[in-house]
């Protein structure tokens, strides 16, 4: 099992940008393939970026492609989500996920969760 905890989350405005954390403790971290996901007020939680157990593979939903950049430091048992040129609709609580095996864009398929950072976008 893990344990996940998000942080960085805070008001920026439009075409700013952020950078979550998302650190894990309990088991190996290396061994889970780590992802991001967004709820936003009203809307269902959505897929925003993953990378593989091994780093050597990421994906990224097409709103936040070549915005945000996922990567992982697995000596630090922490995943990031850089996020640049920010706008209101990226406002939502973002949330980090582990799973075993690879990584999904599938929010069903991960079985551990943090607890969320709210990010807020104002223009």
């Amino acid at each position: 099992q893990v344990q996940l905890e998000e942080s960085g989350g805070r008001l920026v405005q439009a075409g700013g940008s952020l950078r979550l954390s998302c650190t894990a403790s309990g088991d190996a971290f290396s061994n889970y393939s780590m992802a991001w996901f967004r709820r936003a007020p009203g809307n269902e939680r959505e897929f925003v970026s993953a990378v593989s157990s091994s780093r050597s593979n990421t994906y990224y939903a097409d709103s936040v492609k070549g915005r945000f950049a996922v990567s992982r430091d697995n000596g630090k048992n922490t995943v990031f989500l850089q996020m640049n040129s920010l706008a209101p609709e990226d406002t939502a609580d973002y949330y980090c996920a582990a799973r075993l095996g690879l990584a999904s864009s599938k929010s069903l398929a991960y079985e551990y969760w943090g607890q969320g950072t709210q990010v807020t976008v104002s223009s």
